[in-house]
């Protein structure tokens, strides 16, 4: 058969990965595609720079964007990154142009996938974006194939391979947020820039386009609610322990009677269940289906030889003929449906509330849980030392969320109450 001509957009680490893997597997990919894959041409902004494979042979152009429409590339594998600009403008030429098209940018499909969608089925091509979500982890085939046969009510997961590393580290050594979060950076594991990690927006990011998957739905990245860790303290880590929990950023969509969810925020998550126990920079998905019940996915959700992989997955199925829609129907027949807003998430919660300890503090806290029907769980108080400021913590039995936020707003008002109160959400999964 004929060969499968590549154009590699970007060779930083993820697209150096795949240049090592379609070299090194050459033949063992031959084998199992029944047709060679071969890189035609490369783009990067350094043409000096050493990235640790050969780049021999290959043409160069300069500009990724002519990629796109070049009669030599079958297929354009994107590793540019970020949601517009000359990632955008190539991802739509070469859809345009009747390409294929391959790519890791999870911002880019989180914003503009129902348009790519669209065009991909115009043009009867295949985009293939394993390597967008969760690295290593072949969730995106497993919701577009392996599980084709159920209708899915609820994923969630450990989308954020920094974000756990912190969480993780925080648990472990009882460091503070800022402490941990300047070591991860050293490591490698956190960016300069580390906000989209460890404020939920990667999460979200990933979260939109596997509920997109999922409930058959336009991606819709500007209805998930994020929250971050960053006002996670060693304190509430302890005090999650003593009540039976783990801390873990999650990303959670789930079909309910209000609609799809979508939210990523800490979570406590008791210790006994196995999400609780995927550690450090490790990813992990629980997708459950009316049919298997639930099925969990670990791994690595970055770096160069997990991203890789995901990345030489799809030009494989691509070399076999592979011709799926990007959110398994054909764009024009997803369908917006209802969307849950956070406000009726009902549920149980964490509060910890730092109060001046005096005599009173907890009855106003009960009347004001009383007045919105909001049942107290357990109650901790650590201390006591009249007229300092000392942590209270409190769980919640079920409520809904709006109940909740009220009762919040008054609680701060009280003049005992020294900080904004910190709640996490409490799932039981």
């Amino acid at each position: 058969m004929s060969v499968l001509r590549v154009g590699i957009a970007g060779l930083g680490t993820v697209g150096a990965g795949v240049v090592d893997v379609l070299q090194r597997h050459r033949d063992l990919l031959a084998a199992r595609c029944r047709r060679p894959i071969e890189i035609v041409a490369v783009n990067a902004r350094d043409r000096d720079r050493d990235r640790g494979v050969d780049l021999a042979g290959y043409r160069w152009v300069d500009d990724a964007r002519d990629l796109a429409g070049d009669p030599e590339v079958d297929v354009v594998a994107e590793m540019i990154g970020g949601e517009d600009g000359i990632a955008l403008e190539l991802a739509e030429k070469a859809l345009a142009s009747g390409q294929h098209l391959v790519t890791a940018n999870k911002a880019l499909l989180a914003v503009h996938g129902t348009k790519l969608a669209q065009a991909a089925d115009s043009s009867g091509v295949h985009v293939g974006f394993e390597a967008a979500v969760a690295g290593g982890i072949p969730i995106i085939k497993a919701l577009r194939e392996g599980l084709a046969g159920n209708a899915i009510t609820r994923l969630y997961g450990i989308l954020n391979g920094t974000s756990n590393y912190i969480m993780t580290a925080m648990r472990d050594h009882g460091s503070p947020f800022d402490e941990v979060l300047a070591e991860a950076q050293r490591l490698g594991y956190a960016e300069s820039d580390p906000a989209l990690d460890i404020g939920g927006g990667d999460a979200a990011h990933k979260l939109a386009i596997m509920a997109a998957i999922a409930f058959r739905r336009p991606v819709d990245f500007a209805g998930v609610h994020v929250e971050g860790i960053e006002k996670i303290t060693p304190m509430d880590i302890s005090f999650a322990q003593e009540f039976g929990y783990r801390i873990k950023l999650l990303g959670i969509a789930q079909a309910g009677e209000h609609g799809v969810e979508q939210r990523v925020h800490p979570c406590m998550v008791p210790e006994s269940g196995p999400i609780a126990h995927v550690d450090g920079v490790f990813n992990a998905v629980v997708v459950e289906g009316d049919f298997v019940d639930a099925t969990t996915y670990v791994g690595r959700g970055a770096g160069a030889g997990p991203t890789a992989s995901a990345v030489v997955a799809d030009l494989v199925d691509i070399a076999r003929g592979a011709r799926l829609p990007m959110f398994n129907v054909p764009a024009a027949e997803l369908h917006a449906g209802q969307s849950a807003a956070i406000e009726q998430r009902h549920g149980a919660y964490y509060i910890r509330l730092m109060v001046i300890d005096r005599p009173g503090v907890i009855a106003d806290i009960s009347a004001i849980l009383r007045d919105e029907a909001i049942s107290m769980g357990s109650l901790l108080q650590r201390g006591r030392d009249p007229q300092e400021i000392v942590p209270v913590v409190m769980t919640t039995h079920e409520v809904e969320e709006a109940a909740m936020l009220r009762a919040l707003v008054r609680i701060g008002d009280l003049d005992a109450v020294a900080e904004p109160p910190l709640t996490i959400r409490i799932e039981q999964l």
